[in-house]
């Protein structure tokens, strides 16, 4: 059963997971995943050999998805996709980007940092 949140209209979200294998493997154990005829899965694993373009798809259907509360991606991968999450202005998902094992966390990388610190730079 996926793990849900309840969203501010009281209906439950899921959360969305984009990563390596041992992120998404560790989420799915923890009972975040969901794979309903309706949306497919709620995750995406993704290998060095993964084409960019499959992240990018991967992660437009995710927000478009209006049972997704929050999106979970390694900063690496992040990365790869950094100016489609430049241009995202949602609230719902939540877009959080974690470490990998392999790769450290960078908070200069994470764009939600960069947009708080213009926030209280005004």
């Amino acid at each position: 059963m996926a793990s849900k949140r309840k969203l501010k209209n009281g209906a439950t979200g899921l959360l969305g997971v984009i990563g390596d294998e041992e992120t998404v493997t560790g989420f799915l154990l923890a009972g975040v995943g969901d794979n309903d005829p309706k949306h497919a899965e709620n995750f995406l694993i993704v290998t060095p050999t993964t084409p960019q373009s499959q992240i990018e798809e991967m992660f437009k259907k995710l927000i478009s998805r209006d049972d997704i509360a929050i999106l979970l991606i390694n900063q690496h991968v992040a990365e790869t996709i950094r100016y489609l999450l430049a241009d995202y202005d949602q609230v719902t998902p939540a877009i959080l980007e974690v470490p990998s094992k392999e790769q450290p966390y960078d908070p200069n990388k994470d764009y939600i940092l960069s947009r708080v610190k213009q926030f209280f730079s005004d």
